[in-house]
């Protein structure tokens, strides 16, 4: 027998006895501190592991039951075990971590459970050694490897980066059971990311070979390569595959990677390597309705989720179901510590609803990721639908507008030919590390109908400099005279630059910003109709000496000067609004009456419109242009040259072409 093996062969033998109970997990790390100082750093050590929730043996040290009493009482489940360190001159420095982990999740109709524990260590600066978990065993009916032992391995790396700091070690969330249905092909995105922003992230196979991995060990114990014929798009961690045979689970075990740059890469020296392994389950075609339950929002899926310490934090998990008769009967979840689950709301027909509620701790500092998966009454399971809650930080804003041309521009009434639009943020963003991140103008006068719309994640019309996001039209604007305007946002159009990215919110509401085209048509064919008066008989009040600034006058009033007195004056008006005609007596007193000068409303706008237009159309001719593109070649030149996002989303773009050209 392997004596790297020795301490946990009792409990394999008693596993391969009464039956299997391991469904999969990861090991992660990161330093409390990535800046060094002194010789040592403390690092915070992440287990989490799934185990079958029927399975349950105290006296061997084995609970594997859990509910929401488990939860609520922070009740442990697992079995009493140890993570510990392969052989190396620096196991001295590692104590063994106990498997046993703080209840999070369980689900009922797929009889699982799910834990998590973590534990600071004090290690020496500029060493790196491995840490796994073997024990037995895996559940019998896999496609391969069913009864044998797992191995989850782990490399801690605590030399210094390239650019000085202490590495952060990847984190990759999902749920420890995926339904899908067999004789199909499937496409499953594992969600990675890394607190060390700029790194490069890629997820491969686990492997067996010490000699072939970074682990220089075991890493999947008897599901090594455990899903037949799936193919695996390293760069992204997409997981291409299909399932043949229904009632079979198919273990899957990767190791997610990080490297400093694409010459790490070449070189295929990872920073750290991180293990992720669950289970596939193959479910035959339903009769009847066959389209499983969908998850929705309210936050899309992949969504990073800025987090301060000590909020109140309130998610809504939303369902839409989509045949008749068809319910959500239960949820399948990965959760951080603490976090609360509502029972299943049913709000509205074929829409359901899970509230998640949380108040993140200080020693939760970082990511802390959430998967979930809605369950129908035909035990159809959803996709997998995940997001990471950054705690610590804070999610950007887009500034609401209060003035004209404030924190959005434009707003108000603008020419048809504006191509140049910029919101502000309340803090430093960058392009979104996803996706389907759209901005949409949309034309209020035509029903809020969708004119233009930008994806953040890659469309080149969109630029992000510091505060300032930029969306500059190449083609001629859709703007229509007279129109109305607004614009929406889905979340995570702007990203923070911090880990994952926290995002902004979505933005709804179609008053946030808005615009109208003006409409020279309207303003130059104005005309005013004046109905004539009937005859009747005015008595004047005692008037003032003083003479009547003629400069105010605009409309035509008739100004006179003369001497206190009382007047009776019988007037007829005639239908012609510029001329006054007036008969009568007057005492002794001699009034002499003047006509000011009428300037009327459409007169004066006609006298100013040409020169105003002619002006500005010159000025902004000359200056405009010139100001706008230095700026803009600049910037795209900075972009270009020094941000490593522009680089990841023309990667995306390109990915995305390529999958439509073969589709």
């Amino acid at each position: 027998m392997n004596t790297k093996h020795l301490s946990s062969f009792v409990i394999f033998q008693i596993c391969l006895v009464y039956g299997s109970h391991f469904r999969g997990g990861t090991l992660t790390w990161r330093p409390l501190n990535a800046t060094p100082s002194g010789s040592s750093v403390n690092l915070l050590v992440r287990e989490r592991f799934s185990w079958r929730r029927s399975y349950n043996y105290p006296s061997y040290g084995i609970v594997c039951y859990c509910d929401d009493t488990t939860i609520s009482t922070a009740g442990t489940i697992g079995e009493n075990d140890i993570v510990q360190c392969a052989p190396s001159i620096y196991c001295s420095y590692w104590s063994p971590l106990n498997t046993t982990t703080f209840c999070t999740d369980y689900s009922t109709i797929l009889d699982v459970s799910s834990g998590e524990r973590t534990r600071v260590y004090t290690l020496p600066l500029n060493i790196s050694f491995t840490i796994y978990y073997y024990s037995g065993n895996w559940l019998a009916d896999l496609v391969k490897g069913g009864n044998t032992a797992w191995q989850v391995s782990n490399r801690i790396n605590t030399n210094l980066r390239p650019d000085g700091y202490i590495n952060t070690s990847p984190v990759a969330v999902t749920l420890p059971v995926i339904y899908k249905e067999v004789n199909i092909q499937h496409v499953h995105v594992i969600q990675m990311s890394d607190f060390d922003s700029n790194d490069i992230l890629r997820c491969r196979w686990a492997n067996a070979n010490s000699s072939y991995n970074t682990n220089q060990y075991d890493e999947c114990g008897g599901i090594c390569e455990g899903v037949p014929g799936a193919q695996l798009i390293q760069a992204n961690c997409t997981i291409v595959f299909t399932l043949v045979t229904a009632g079979l689970y198919a273990g899957v075990a990767l190791q997610i990677e990080d490297f400093y740059n694409a010459t790490t890469l070449a070189a295929n020296t990872p920073m750290s390597s991180v293990p992720l392994q669950f289970l596939f389950y193959g479910y035959a075609t339903p009769v009847g309705c066959s389209m499983p339950p969908q998850i929705v929002g309210n936050r899309p899926n992949r969504a990073c989720i800025g987090t301060p310490i000590g909020s109140n934090v309130t998610e809504y998990v939303i369902v839409e179901t989509y045949c008749p008769g068809q319910t959500i009967v239960n949820f399948i979840t990965s959760s951080p510590v603490g976090m609360e689950k509502s029972a299943i709301l049913n709000p509205s027909p074929g829409v359901y609803n899970l509230i998640l509620s949380w108040i993140p701790l200080s020693t939760q500092y970082g990511p802390e990721p959430f998967c979930a998966g809605a369950i129908d009454n035909n035990n159809l399971q959803s996709n997998q639908w995940c997001v990471t809650f950054l705690v610590g930080f804070d999610s950007p804003d887009v500034i609401r507008p209060k003035v004209v041309q404030g924190s959005v521009s434009p707003v108000g009434t603008i020419f048809q030919n504006q191509t140049f639009f910029s919101f502000q943020t309340t803090k430093f963003v960058g392009r979104p590390n996803r996706n389907g991140t759209n901005i949409y103008f949309r034309d209020a006068t035509n029903n809020g109908t969708i004119v233009a719309q930008f994806d953040c994640g890659w469309a080149p019309e969109v630029t992000f400099t510091g505060y300032t996001t930029v969306i500059r039209f190449n083609n001629t604007p859709p703007w229509q005279p007279a129109h109305f305007y607004y614009v929406t946002m889905e979340g995570g159009v702007v990203s923070g630059t911090e880990f994952c990215g926290p995002e902004s919110a979505p933005i709804k509401d179609p008053t946030y910003w808005v615009f109208n085209i003006w409409d020279p048509a309207v303003s130059s064919t104005t005309t005013t109709t004046t109905t004539p008066f009937t005859t009747v008989t005015i008595t004047t009040r005692p008037t003032s000496t003083t003479s009547i600034n003629t400069l105010l006058t605009t409309t035509g009033i008739v100004l006179t000067t003369a001497a206190t007195s009382t007047t009776t004056t019988s007037t007829s008006t005639t239908s012609t609004t510029t001329t006054s005609v007036t008969t009568g007596s007057t005492g002794s007193t001699i009034t002499t009456e003047t006509t000011a000068s009428v300037i009327y409303s459409k007169d004066f706008e006609k006298a100013c419109k040409y020169p105003i237009v002619i002006m500005t159309t010159a000025i902004f001719a000359v200056t405009g242009p010139i100001q706008i593109l230095v700026m803009y070649a600049a910037f795209m030149k900075f972009e270009k040259m020094f941000n490593p996002t522009h680089i990841k989303a023309k990667t995306r773009h390109k990915q995305r072409m390529e999958r439509i050209i073969r589709s």
